[in-house]
């Protein structure tokens, strides 16, 4: 699992003009069950996506598709996470590998 941090690196003003795109974005690597939470950070400077995915290479591609990512207007930072304890209603998060 990888925790994806962005953060903006413009006015939200531009990050909002991105948002349908963005959200289109997040939709399809729902489906397709690799994206398993997302949300935005407080104060709003970015947001945070958890990734099912079975490497860096495979989250670094899923970004390049990210509209944010495309109009350059936030930064990304990823890192491995491996879960190895859960509370009882997130237990299958822990298979996520």
């Amino acid at each position: 699992m990888f925790i994806v941090s962005l953060t903006y690196k413009v006015e939200l003003s531009e990050v909002d003009k991105l948002i349908s795109d963005h959200i289109v974005f997040l939709e399809k690597y729902y489906a397709l069950g690799k994206f398993i939470a997302s949300g935005r950070k407080v104060p709003r400077i970015g947001g945070v996506i958890l990734v099912n995915a079975s490497n860096k290479e495979e989250v670094g591609s899923i970004i390049k598709e990210d509209p944010f990512h495309i109009a350059n207007v936030a930064n990304y930072q990823v890192t491995e996470f491996i879960p190895t304890m859960a509370a009882k209603e997130f237990d299958a998060i822990k298979n996520c590998i």
